[in-house]
């Protein structure tokens, strides 16, 4: 079955083995077209599992080449036929491979910038789910937060940008990992259900090379107190 993530937008179909599109990667692609990263020509999507940020950094950046390294060959395929539905085969290029091994796959500074939905919970620890694709998507059995963000740092070129999304409570573990890696955290944004909620997800951009300075950007709030889709949800979902 075919779906468009909203009237006119990109094509997308969910594959049995394939962890399911979420609410972290579209708003992952959304923080990425707020950055102010100057030349945005080439992307690499680390563990692009069925393509969707890929294909939604495409969307919001003409011109702009992506590169998605996946472990699961199911994803793979998932990835690359989203691509091609989505009418964009010729700026995609899915790539089966493990990350850990990113010297072999790529030169160092092949890219402007990184982006990673990584899994939440470090390995036997969180929600575990009978389903492979799944768990190895929730949890880091197949890649650590810091195999990523060694993997980001050497791909992405000097002033390059990392972007990725996290739980708020493993905030302290992203900001080591980056740092080990020889990135800089430059600007948060933390994600409320509701104003009165404790933040679910909070996005993070950092640079190759940057100077200590962070910005703490104004809350992502998906609804609004009366249950409604607050008006920034709306505008990312395209909704009328």
């Amino acid at each position: 079955m075919v779906d468009e993530l909203w009237p006119g937008g990109p094509r997308l179909k969910e594959k049995a083995g394939v962890y399911k599109v979420g609410t972290d990667s579209i708003l992952l692609a959304h923080f990425v077209s707020s950055s102010s990263l100057k030349r945005k020509k080439r992307a690499v999507d680390i563990g692009s599992g069925s393509g969707i940020i890929s294909i939604l950094l495409c969307v919001t950046n003409t011109g702009l080449i992506v590169d998605g390294i996946e472990i699961q060959h199911d994803a793979v395929q998932c990835a690359t036929e989203n691509a091609a539905l989505s009418g964009l085969s010729d700026r995609i290029n899915i790539i089966e491979g493990d990350l850990r091994n990113y010297r072999k796959l790529y030169k160092p500074g092949t890219f402007d910038f990184a982006v990673a939905n990584p899994p939440f919970y470090p390995q036997c620890s969180g929600p575990r789910s009978k389903d492979a694709s799944r768990a190895a998507a929730r949890s880091e059995a197949l890649c650590s937060l810091e195999d990523m963000c060694y993997a980001a740092s050497f791909l992405v070129r000097w002033g390059g940008a990392f972007l990725l999304v996290h739980k708020p409570e493993r905030l302290a573990d992203v900001f080591r990992a980056l740092d080990k890696s020889g990135l800089e955290p430059k600007r948060i944004r933390f994600v409320h259900h509701k104003n009165s909620s404790s933040p679910s997800l909070v996005l993070v951009e950092s640079r190759r090379g940057g100077k200590p300075s962070l910005k703490i950007e104004a809350p992502l709030v998906l609804k609004n107190d009366d249950g409604s889709y607050s008006d920034e949800y709306r505008a990312i979902y395209h909704l009328s």
